[in-house]
């Protein structure tokens, strides 16, 4: 059992990334299942999609909005300080590694709130997390003054308060998606994934296009003369959404799959058994994680120079209003993934959308001394480039690391792959830079085209060990992942008892016995039927 997602042929190696498929294709929207599942099934869940678990779901995931929102309307806060203190910006230290100290706030939260995830409580982790989002945007906006007007002193604020703001942000992700993964499984079999993509991913997306529109609409009613009140106001507002959430997240109970496999009360933790158990999956996960979000940030490097190019003139309006367009691509392939993801599974699903947006990334990369003089061609390709982008690893990558372990590790297992895809995202803007300079710079084609070579020829990879190694994720994969472990645990000599709150665990046992002896008569009453 502790090598279970590693190839043990070269026939599983080469072909059984097709056997997986018939459990991951519905077309119909439906879940597969036999005659006796699909009784199973309908006597567990919900036939039809019910408010009550609907709105479980987004209140939990949609605090990633502000993840969206606050990571990009920093570059909005960026661009009026250059233009408000040009000379100190571009000596400010703080400024320069703002995105630096954010990533590693980030990273920092997801850990550490993963474990509080599953230690300690979900819900208390994701309303901590709630507060310090709240608390934090507020000091960014309000609380960042230099003594007697000092710039310096503006900058290490602002840094200062992003590297708590990216703690409060980090632990959204295995806080509040797994709670979300864990209501979206109430819902009808066959539309579980897509709600859950529209709660976290789409959100995030969300978030990039209201950050993008915000710092516009505050520039028609300030205009330049005063960018103090554009940036502010811009940050401010991003505190308006968690204070909205928090009073309904309230309201939220524990899931009842978290109940019943927690190990709050696990005196002696079998990380070694866990360890064995789930190393290689979430290896797989995070390489696919970190690929994604380091290829991703090539996209900035285009995104800037179309704006240079088509507002050669530095206008600020033009500036904001082409960063509105380029965050609505994300939209699209968001809202379109999720839907494809109940068709054909995440694992497919990222499989295809790599392999597209690689086909893609070459063909801009490859024309890109043709593209540069036709700036609407180049905006439609890297539309297309940024939508693939969400429909394969940006929608699915979330809904990947919530459904492929059990809920008593869920937290910390998602927090790492997480992670690992953030600390991707901080490598990919040290190492772009460095690929374009070594390849004639920013002025040259080459120069231009290595990072979409780079980041196109990852996409195939990650296709790859998406197809051959990632493990196949059906509509129930929450609850066949929990009896997994729990066989796995007993197996191997652990005292499931301490599982989950009183008697939840052996009420877990005794469902799957009365499972066990319903297949048995059903069996029985067949061969009964098949003996006249």
């Amino acid at each position: 059992m502790s090598t279970r997602d590693i190839p043990t042929s070269f026939d599983e190696l080469a072909f059984g990334w097709a056997r997986k498929v018939k459990n991951e294709i519905s077309l119909s929207g439906k879940a597969n299942s036999t005659g006796e599942e699909e009784e199973v099934a309908e006597s567990k869940g919900e036939k039809k999609v019910r408010l009550k678990n609907l709105w479980a779901a987004f209140c939990s995931g949609a605090g990633l909005f502000s993840d969206g929102y606050v990571n990009n309307s920093i570059g909005t806060v960026s661009t009026c300080l250059s233009i408000m203190y040009p000379e100190a910006y571009l000596k400010s230290n703080a400024m320069s590694n703002v995105s630096s100290i954010a990533f590693a706030g980030t990273v920092v939260g997801m850990l550490v709130f993963g474990l509080i995830s599953d230690r300690i409580d979900r819900k208390a982790g994701m309303l901590t997390a709630n507060i310090m989002l709240i608390f934090f945007t507020i000091l960014s906006c309000a609380a960042t003054w230099g003594k007697n007007g000092s710039p310096y002193g503006i900058f290490a604020a602002l840094t200062t308060f992003r590297f708590f703001l990216g703690i409060a942000i980090g632990a959204e992700y295995p806080t509040s998606s797994v709670i979300a993964a864990e209501f979206s499984n109430l819902l009808p079999a066959g539309k579980r994934n897509r709600y859950f993509c529209w709660f976290t991913n789409a959100m995030i997306d969300v978030g990039f296009v209201v950050s993008a529109f915000v710092p516009l609409v505050c520039l028609w009613i300030f205009s330049t003369r005063h960018l103090e009140a554009v940036w502010r106001l811009t940050l401010g507002l991003g505190a308006i959404p968690p204070i909205s959430l928090f009073f309904l997240r309230l309201k939220i109970n524990q899931s009842e799959s978290f109940k019943k496999m927690h190990m709050k009360k696990v005196k002696k933790f079998p990380y070694l058994l866990i360890f064995k158990f789930y190393w290689f999956r979430l290896f797989i996960i995070s390489i696919i994680w970190f690929i994604y979000d380091f290829s991703a940030y090539s996209f900035g490097i285009y995104s800037s120079y179309i704006i240079n190019t088509i507002v050669p003139g530095g206008d600020l309006y033009k500036n904001f209003g082409w960063n509105v367009v380029f965050n609505l691509f994300y939209i699209p392939g968001a809202f379109l993934g999720a839907l494809v993801s109940d068709y054909l599974g995440p694992r497919l699903t990222i499989a295809v959308g790599t392999f597209l947006q690689g086909i893609i990334g070459f063909i801009m990369a490859g024309n890109y001394p043709h593209l540069k003089h036709n700036i609407g061609g180049f905006v439609v390709v890297y539309g297309i480039f940024s939508a693939l982008g969400e429909l394969g690893a940006g929608d699915n990558m979330g809904l990947l690391a919530s459904k492929t372990s059990s809920s008593s590790i869920r937290g910390v297992y998602y927090g790492i792959a997480a992670a690992m895809g953030k600390i991707g995202a901080f490598v990919g803007t040290w190492v772009f830079p460095v690929i374009i300079n070594n390849n004639g710079g920013k002025k040259s084609n080459t120069g231009m085209q290595a990072p979409f070579y780079v980041s196109s020829s990852l996409c195939f990879f990650s296709c790859f060990i998406t197809l051959f190694f990632c493990p196949s994720v059906d509509q129930d994969a929450i609850n066949t992942e929990d009896e997994k472990f729990l066989t796995y645990l007993k197996e191997n000599g652990f005292d499931i008892s301490q599982l989950g709150d009183c008697s939840t665990t052996e009420d877990l046992e005794s469902d799957k016995s009365q499972e066990k002896e319903k297949d048995t008569k059903v069996k029985v009453d067949t061969e009964s039927k098949s003996s006249y």
